[in-house]
């Protein structure tokens, strides 16, 4: 436990009516924020890399100057540089090289003088750390369309691949969606070794060491057997692929182009994410669609709906996030009761009902081909590409609105087909990737090409949890074989100092938040030693200030254990909610907990949080969702009231 003193500790001072102040300001200003169909949707904030490729993207397809829209994405590319002289890829995070690239890039095209001091002090730290040349393979791609390196420097994955039986070792079906999404319109691009138009014709060779210069090799998740044998394929390769037939390449790029067209996804685009939809878009253009042929200008739209302009400042999105905003805010108020919040989440899951889909088999059906579609996505719309995640949530919240607000049987058949998929996705060591079935061909991660180690889409603590919570809080038993397969794999899971890895938020607080939700909801209570370990855990990392926070940097390959990090609102309200899950409601450290909610909660309303609490790809590529740190603390508060005011220990629900 925290060594802090006794009357700090204590909870009786915690006054239940200021605690409910707090509730209804920050419920009010949630309500204010609802938008007229019923949905909820915050910005989704990654790092530099988006913005910048947003403005090479432009330059690449030689678009018409938007000189305003250059200013305002420049306003916060240079607002965002570190103090190191680069580019983070969270806030306050360390140096990252391509992240740094791409922004000396973008703000070079945009007109910033390289003798500006910003963008001098970007060049020194980008040369010290060994130059463009030592960016990621995503960064050399695009440096290889702008002729800044050669294509030799990139690894060779040939557009034939696409041709490919299933059975493949190394096939696109093996590898998760986003990869999917993002790779094969990048086939074509590698095959045509496209180039950029640049119509300003600006370079950047200022950033490549004239010299190799000596660097220490950063730990790798890869496997050096495997890693050596692809390597030696890839080389092969290189010298193989100039004798590919060409009536072969030829169908293998009809094939992308196919394989592309089905999951345009209209103006929510390919993937419904930036890196699937600009490629699309590029490889459009490298075939010589026109600017108005529709599946183009469609494609292009899509990227442009990902823009948030500000008065004086413009990024671009990775992607959007409303059903899981409007799922967890509908949560939220569910927690929160009375009239206004409940109709309010009533509003919002009558918008996610129709979102479900019904028709489409997408990719997932690969693995799992007599499961029937009942999932929803993370966006506005991406029909090949539901996600556990999503759908988990969707239906507790639906199933906690029909029993609390007495709808009978309006939500019935939705919760039944999402309740099928997910089951239907279950995988083979008991637990849940987030949009694919036994999506473990791990030795993927050593290609070349998966420098970023994130290929493939595995089963993971937080995904798992979150479907355990679901059929849990649907009347699923332990006795159930896949239940019981469910909580083996997480209790497996479990680290030796008794947390949960976190895929998809940072990190080990976001996980354990998960796993002892999904513990309770299976009528695990603080007698289990996974629950014990897992809330003493919490309890022993709290902060001095009674908040809770946890780096980015806790995904790093050398992690040893937790490290001290500042306290965010959304962290704190996770601790809160596994504690509470575990049976420590009257814990001291839970009214701790509460009070540092209370005080930090700001005039309107809501939590001022600068930090990056969502994960994308660990130590790749991290997310700031602004909505978290608006409905995680209300929902903590106001579980915390409800159980008080119920004298009751534990939550009823599977979140």
């Amino acid at each position: 436990m925290t060594d802090l003193p006794n009357d700090l500790l204590s909870d009786t001072e915690i006054d239940l009516n200021a605690v409910q102040a707090g509730i209804s300001r920050a419920s009010d200003a949630l309500l204010r924020q609802q938008r007229e169909d019923g949905h909820w949707v915050f910005e989704l904030e990654a790092d530099a890399t988006i913005p910048a490729e947003y403005i090479l993207l432009r330059q690449h397809l030689a678009e018409p100057d938007d000189l305003e829209l250059e200013r305002r994405i420049g306003n916060y590319l240079r607002r965002i540089q570190g103090d190191h002289g680069g580019w983070p890829l969270f806030h306050g995070g360390a140096f990252d090289i391509s992240a740094s690239v791409k922004a000396y890039f973008a703000l070079k095209m945009i007109g910033d003088s390289p003798d500006a001091p910003h963008m001098a002090r970007a060049r020194t730290t980008i040369l010290a750390h060994g130059g463009a040349g030592r960016a990621n393979v995503f960064t050399r791609i695009l440096l290889a369309m702008y002729g800044e390196l050669s294509w030799r420097r990139v690894p060779t994955i040939p557009v034939e691949m696409i041709l490919l039986p299933r059975w493949f070792p190394v096939h696109i079906g093996r590898m998760s969606y986003w990869a999917r999404t993002v790779l094969v319109p990048l086939l074509v691009l590698q095959a045509m070794r496209v180039r950029a138009r640049n119509p300003r014709g600006v370079r950047i060779q200022e950033l490549f060491a004239s010299r190799r210069l000596s660097w220490k090799r950063a730990r790798s998740h890869k496997h050096p057997g495997w890693a050596l044998f692809f390597n030696g394929l890839d080389g092969g390769l290189k010298v193989a692929e100039p004798f590919w037939p060409r009536t072969l390449r030829r169908q293998a790029i009809d094939r992308c182009v196919a394989f592309v067209t089905e999951r345009l996804n209209g103006e929510d685009g390919l993937g419904a994410i930036y890196p699937a939809m600009a490629n699309a878009v590029m490889m459009y253009d490298a075939l010589g669609y026109p600017e108005d042929h529709p599946d183009r200008a469609i494609a292009r739209q899509s990227v442009e709906k990902l823009l948030v302009i500000r008065e004086d400042e413009a990024y671009c999105q990775p992607c959007v996030s409303p059903v899981w905003d409007t799922a967890l805010t509908a949560h939220a108020m569910l927690e929160v009761g009375g009239e206004a919040a409940e109709a309010a989440a009533a509003r919002g899951l009558e918008w996610l009902k129709p979102l479900q889909e019904l028709e489409v088999k997408g990719d997932w059906a690969e693995v799992r081909p007599h499961v029937r579609p009942g999932g929803w996505a993370f966006q506005y719309r991406n029909a090949h590409y539901p996600d556990l995640d999503d759908t988990a949530v969707v239906v507790m919240a639906m199933d906690r609105a029909r029993g609390q607000m007495s709808l009978d049987s309006r939500y019935d058949e939705a919760i039944a087909r999402g309740t099928e998929w997910t089951v239907g996705l279950q995988s083979g060591d008991g637990g849940w990737g987030a949009f694919d079935a036994d999506n473990t061909h791990f030795y993927l991660n050593n290609i070349p090409f998966a420098d970023h180690g994130a290929l493939l889409d595995p089963p993971t603590a937080d995904v798992s949890a979150r479907c355990v919570s679901m059929l849990a809080q649907l009347g699923e038993t332990r006795e159930n074989p896949r239940m019981r397969a469910a909580l083996d794999y997480l209790e497996r899971e479990q680290e030796p100092d008794g947390s949960w890895f976190g895929r998809w938020g940072v990190n080990y607080i976001y996980g354990t938040w998960s796993a002892l939700c999904a513990l309770n909801a299976a009528g695990l209570d603080g007698t289990a030693p996974s629950v014990r370990r897992a809330a003493d855990w919490l309890i022993g990392i709290q902060n001095p200030d009674g908040g809770w926070g946890e780096d980015c940097q806790s995904y790093k390959l050398d992690y040893r254990g937790y490290e001290p990090a500042p306290s965010t609102a959304s962290q704190t309200a996770w601790a809160l909610l596994g504690l509470m899950a575990a049976g420590e409601v009257d814990h001291p450290a839970v009214a701790r907990g509460i009070e540092y909610l209370r005080r930090s909660q700001g005039e309107d309303g809501l939590w001022a949080q600068d930090h990056y609490t969502g994960g994308g790809f660990p130590r790749v590529f991290y997310l700031r969702y602004h909505g978290y740190p608006k409905f995680f603390p209300l929902w903590a508060m106001a579980r915390f009231r409800n159980l008080k005011q119920g004298n009751a220990a534990r939550p009823l629900h599977g979140m």
